[in-house]
């Protein structure tokens, strides 16, 4: 069985725009998260092999001189046939590489497959370097250089961190069900970033604001959940909010959310506090414009997509792209849509 066979019988259970259902399934031998989480870093920036799947998750929103809006998406997932180690062809990790570029007008996406112990994909923790074939995230989490290519796009990024990590859940530690899966999940929501992307209409030197998002688990959903909404949502006054929905088989949601605070002050959000409700789809029947929610801090938002036609199309499809927010707040974010395919 060649390397992208062994990959594609492993994406049912491949993570955050992946094999959702798949996600809900329990896997004997793997680690799974417990309360109160003690981080250790840099060695949480790392790998952690005894959990089934794992997940380094770039967004940035980008404006180039002349004021148009980009997006751009750099992603590594990790997901493991079997709790044991190995070296060589005998590791159990599989790896897939995503990367995006998104205009008003276009939507550019390349996929990666590959097979870790034999050198072409993979996390080190110290130094932190993070590579699929020639892409990669390599720094030290303050600063961070990044790049990536497709058939028509390519983009080399600087990044540099004005703020502190941030915490979802309790501590890092991220309820998605009512049943208690969970996931340890923590973001560095602050990033600058300027760099050039290459289009082919040419190269755009541009500017703006980066979201990563770093998460691992073994059964992050349950067993009626099939998919969710993701928004990241950068606030002109500083204040920050992250917050998802998980669909379930019986039309419910659970939501959960962060709120951060100008300040760099965090609250986390139970199940019913953060609310989306899609306002108008695209051709497809994908939601690209929603009313977002929270009045516990008084936010209540319009999210529009700038390009209706972000489809990954990749592996597993998913929607993932750049949105204005308008209403009670301005800003930029990013929405990811699974499940929709």
């Amino acid at each position: 069985m060649n390397v992208k066979a062994l990959i594609l019988c492993a994406l049912p259970f491949m993570a955050h725009a992946q094999g959702f259902a798949g996600l809900g399934t329990e896997v004997e031998g793997f680690s799974v998260p417990q309360p109160n989480p003690i981080f250790t870093f840099p060695t949480d920036h790392g790998p952690h092999n005894d959990y089934r799947i794992e997940w380094w998750y770039l967004t940035a929103n980008l404006a180039g001189a002349d004021g148009t809006d980009y997006g751009l998406q750099w992603t590594l997932f990790r997901s493991a046939l079997a709790p044991e180690e190995g070296a060589g062809w005998t590791a159990p990790q599989l790896w897939m590489g995503h990367a995006a570029v998104t205009t008003p007008d276009a939507h550019y996406v390349s996929e990666r497959l590959g097979r870790g112990g034999i050198g072409q994909a993979g996390v080190t923790a110290d130094p932190f370097v993070a590579w699929i074939d020639d892409w990669e995230l390599s720094g030290d989490w303050n600063t961070l250089a990044m790049s990536a290519s497709g058939a028509d796009f390519a983009y080399d990024m600087d990044l540099t961190a004005q703020g502190p990590l941030v915490f979802h859940g309790d501590a890092g530690f991220s309820v998605k069900s009512a049943e208690g899966q969970a996931s340890y999940y923590y973001s560095q929501p602050y990033f600058d970033v300027a760099g050039v992307l290459a289009l082919p209409t040419g190269d755009v030197p541009v500017t703006g604001s980066a979201w990563l998002d770093r998460e691992w688990s073994s059964q992050p959903l349950g067993e009626n959940q099939t998919g969710w909404d993701w928004f990241s949502l950068s606030f002109s006054d500083g204040a920050k909010l992250m917050g998802f929905r998980l669909q379930q088989t019986d039309g419910a949601h659970f939501t959960a959310a962060t709120w951060i605070a100008a300040d760099g002050a965090t609250t986390a959000m139970e199940d019913g506090a953060f609310i989306a409700v899609p306002l108008d789809e695209n051709a497809q029947g994908v939601p690209v414009r929603w009313q977002v929610t929270l009045p516990a801090h008084d936010v209540d938002v319009t999210v529009t997509a700038i390009n209706d036609n972000a489809w990954m199309t990749t592996s597993v499809p998913y929607w993932e792209g750049p949105v204005r927010v308008t209403g009670s707040h301005q800003g930029r974010g990013y929405l990811e849509m699974t499940g929709y395919e």
